[in-house]
């Protein structure tokens, strides 16, 4: 969770583990100071001040690679803590506080199935870009009778909500069961790889709070990827999971026009799988003029590659 505090041009943030807890550092990269606060982070307010944040530790046992390894889920055996949740975060006093329990989002109604008997979770939080919201997914696994039907996203079940930062109005986003990787393009809506139960898997824009929902790229962009939007909104960034030659992708489609430029395609060599797979993740520099991507394609183990895309946009 490396990443620039909001707000600020000399200060960074990443999460670490002190003995037996994690926890979060922010440092001064000029004056060097640091301070720690005793609870990770997950998504932070574009303000600087909140974070959103969860159990580390029941991500990762329910979905290794995901969460931080070493400490064990005091709720492990538990299907549906009450506990246990989404937390907001001071980071100016470092106070927590539980805002949503797993209890209570699992026994919201559910219209595909009886969730009663599934173990459940929560992951991948992200603000608005104005912070009054935030996403978060809730994640089960279902009952083994229940698996055919999730069993082109591992085995396991997916709704997508928004709440504020509070705990408040939560709204389904979408409850079909195949929502993946998702993106804020504003603060009312969100571009998301999602399955539907009458026109399939594609990316599709939702409208928080609404039932209104778009597909974007129908013939381009066909495939999951990490998505996100270039200042402006006007160029989507994107990348796919390697096909039957280990090939990823990584592109650019244009929203007006409906192009897609390709930015390469780069080979993931077979040991790299599992949870010890190198996903690309690729990201845009604050100016929009680069992007920066994960790869082992190099033959010299994970490494960081920039692409300068300042003449395509």
């Amino acid at each position: 969770m490396l990443q620039w505090l909001p707000g600020s041009k000399t200060k960074v943030i990443w999460n670490n583990r002190q003995g037996d807890f994690f926890g979060c550092v922010i440092l001064d990269i000029k004056s060097g100071r640091k301070r720690f606060i005793p609870h990770p982070v997950y998504t932070i307010c574009p303000d600087g001040r909140t974070a959103m944040t969860l159990d580390f530790e029941r991500v990762q046992d329910m979905r290794p690679g995901y969460g931080y390894a070493g400490l064990t889920d005091p709720n492990k055996n538990v299907l549906a803590p009450d506990n246990a949740g989404i937390y907001k975060l001071d980071l100016q006093t470092g106070e927590r506080q539980l805002v949503i329990s797993i209890q209570q989002i699992a026994k919201m109604p559910y219209p595909w199935e009886d969730l009663s008997d599934a173990k459940h979770y929560f992951n991948h939080l992200l603000f608005s870009p104005d912070g009054s919201r935030f996403i978060f997914l809730h994640r089960w696994q279902p009952n083994p009778q229940n698996k055919k039907r999730y069993k082109n996203v591992g085995g396991w079940g997916t709704r997508m909500l928004t709440a504020t930062p509070d705990g408040n109005d939560i709204r389904v986003v979408d409850d079909f069961g195949f929502t993946s990787h998702f993106i804020w393009r504003d603060p009312q809506h969100i571009l998301a790889w999602a399955g539907h139960s009458e026109f399939g898997n594609h990316f599709y824009l939702y409208t928080d709070g609404s039932k209104d929902v778009e597909i974007v790229g129908k013939d381009v962009m066909t495939r999951n990827g990490h998505c996100t939007y270039l200042p402006g909104n006007e160029w989507i960034l994107n990348d796919t999971y390697p096909d039957k030659q280990r090939n990823q992708e990584i592109y650019l489609y244009h929203v007006p026009t409906g192009k897609k430029v390709s930015l390469g395609s780069f080979y993931l060599p077979p040991e790299y799988k599992g949870e010890w797979r190198v996903d690309t993740h690729p990201r845009f520099s604050r100016d929009g003029k680069y992007v920066v991507f994960d790869s082992a394609h190099g033959g010299n183990g994970r490494q960081l590659y920039l692409i300068d895309i300042s003449r395509i946009v």
